[in-house]
């Protein structure tokens, strides 16, 4: 690499960073400027995450040394095909529920802009880091942005979703420190392929060590992704946020997920002798559960955006079973559900905000209410929406869930696999066309009892007027279009797609290329 391309890694990083610290320099300044700078820089984003992908994409992975110090000793960041797909789908999503943001949910509190940007400092940089240490910072990063936007807006039921999502992220962030200290106590080193190399050489003493600090950084990791038993704050933090960042939040849950992959191939993978496979007594019995009972929570839910909570619960149970399985073609069937899975239920956030607004006092709440304005528009994004998250043919998620499908076969678990996936996809496919019917067609019903009902309810978790109903326009319906057109799209290029997740699954599971291209030399 010369000239720019050699500073491309750092490039998502910095971007959001100097963006963010701008946007806080100019917090007095009028709107529509502070506005044009924060979707100035989540367009630039894009065409950044592009670039590494394609860089990373014939296997390169581009090192960056912060201050030219070489690994163990200096921080670097590692851009390789699964930093460069995280990076793609997280710009992707951003830049949507940016949109949908300027509607003017970035007007109900302060300092909206910045605190995305830092989101996406906080995101981009956990996907790129090297070093287990940064991997903390940025997560830490990522968290703090996360409870400002969280309670950006507020509202009773906000505020106290978000008080259980701090607290529970602040007991994980104490647990992350401690498995960190331990291992950095044995090994003298935070750098993840240096820790490869050392912990593949295990003194029997410190065995015990090890294996506690392995499964200490897999229940933070595990409480990040919202993988049962520890996923009990996503649903309310999800649906009482605004519409744009529980879409953006969709791509937080996938960090833990992430996470589990890299650290756990790289670090605790077939090539780390005592400490190999740590997590296959445990990962795919729990993602399994963690996709029936998110399941189960989606059919008993009561209003859209607690329905697409619990799906951002269920896609983790899928998408981990897919990495529990641990072969070749199953984590590339995770590799390709992981952005449909990001894109649809970002599509469904940002919809069921227009629901609302259109039900009026009804909101999003599957009540039978009058017939909206629009409904044929919602209606039918809405069903593209559900049969894309469903995962019924022809959208991505079929496509996605018949590579898992497929590569259970070879798994002593098929019966167990192939049971909880279509029966939960049954399960999701009833709960969804039940949730379309509520919505759409039973609209006759709306008596003045239930209307009365309604303007008593719970409290409306935006924070525009639920007392009248306001028709969609196609500024308002944009971002939904976009994100049901990147399913589309996923459907239309699954061969390349897929192929580089097939790739990038090859790459993770030679982590001997990971580790020498780091070190710069072979351990």
């Amino acid at each position: 690499m010369n000239g720019l391309s050699s500073h491309l890694p750092i490039l998502p990083v910095l971007l959001p960073l100097v963006t963010g610290i701008v946007l806080l320099a100019l917090r007095k300044a009028p709107l529509g400027l502070q506005r044009g700078i924060s979707l100035a820089a989540a367009v630039t984003l894009v065409p950044l995450a592009l670039a590494l992908l394609a860089s990373a994409a014939d296997g390169t992975q581009l090192v960056y040394k912060l201050g030219d110090w070489n690994a163990p000793f200096g921080i670097v960041l590692v851009a390789d095909r699964l930093a460069a797909w995280m990076l793609m789908a997280t710009a992707l999503v951003a830049l949507f529920a940016l949109l949908h943001a300027l509607r003017g949910s970035d007007t109900t509190g302060r300092h909206f802009h910045v605190l995305f940007q830092l989101q996406l400092f906080g995101l981009n940089g956990a996907f790129l880091t090297g070093d287990l240490f940064n991997l903390f910072v940025f997560f830490e990063i990522l968290l703090l942005a996360s409870y400002g936007l969280l309670l950006h807006g507020g509202g009773r039921l906000r505020v106290k979703a978000g008080l259980h999502f701090v607290v529970i992220n602040l007991v994980g962030s104490t647990l992350f420190l401690f498995a960190v200290g331990t291992l950095y106590g044995v090994t003298g080193t935070l750098n993840m392929a240096d820790l490869a190399v050392k912990l593949a050489h295990t003194a029997p003493d410190n065995l015990a060590l090890i294996e506690t600090a392995g499964l200490l950084l897999f229940s933070v990791f595990a409480l990040k992704a919202a993988l049962l038993p520890l996923y009990l704050w996503l649903p309310a933090a999800y649906a009482h946020t605004s519409a744009p960042v529980a879409a953006l939040f969709a791509i937080m849950t996938k960090v833990g997920a992430y996470s589990i992959l890299r650290v756990y191939n790289l670090m605790f993978g077939d090539d780390a002798g005592a400490v190999a496979n740590l997590l296959d007594a445990w990962l795919t019995p729990l993602a399994l559960a963690t996709l029936t009972l998110g399941m189960l929570g989606v059919v008993a839910s009561t209003a859209l955006r607690q329905q697409t909570a619990y799906l951002v619960v269920a896609s983790i149970g899928t998408l981990l079973l897919a990495f529990g399985l641990g072969t070749r073609d199953a984590i590339a069937a995770g590799l390709y559900y992981l952005p449909h899975s990001v894109f649809a239920a970002a599509a469904l956030f940002l919809l069921a905000d227009s629901i609302g607004r259109a039900r009026g006092e009804f909101a999003d709440r599957f009540e039978p209410g009058p017939a909206m304005p629009g409904a044929r528009v919602l209606g039918g994004l809405f069903f593209i929406a559900a049969v894309a998250i469903a995962g019924l043919p022809p959208l991505s998620g079929f496509l996605g869930k018949f590579m898992l499908l497929k590569a259970a076969l070879a798994s002593p678990l098929l019966p167990w696999v192939w049971g909880v996936v279509l029966a939960t996809g049954f399960m999701g496919m009833i709960a969804l066309a039940r949730s379309g019917s509520v919505l759409f067609y039973n609209t006759h019903g709306a008596s003045n009892s239930i209307r009365a009902s309604a303007r008593s309810g719970a409290e409306s978790s935006e924070a525009h007027d639920a007392s009248e109903a306001t028709a969609p326009t196609v500024v308002a319906l944009a971002p939904v279009a976009g994100l049901l057109l990147l399913l589309i799209g996923m459907v239309i290029w699954a061969g390349p797609l897929s192929d580089y997740a097939t790739a990038t699954a090859a790459q993770l599971l030679q982590p001997r290329v990971y580790i020498e291209a780091v070190l710069g030399a072979t351990p």
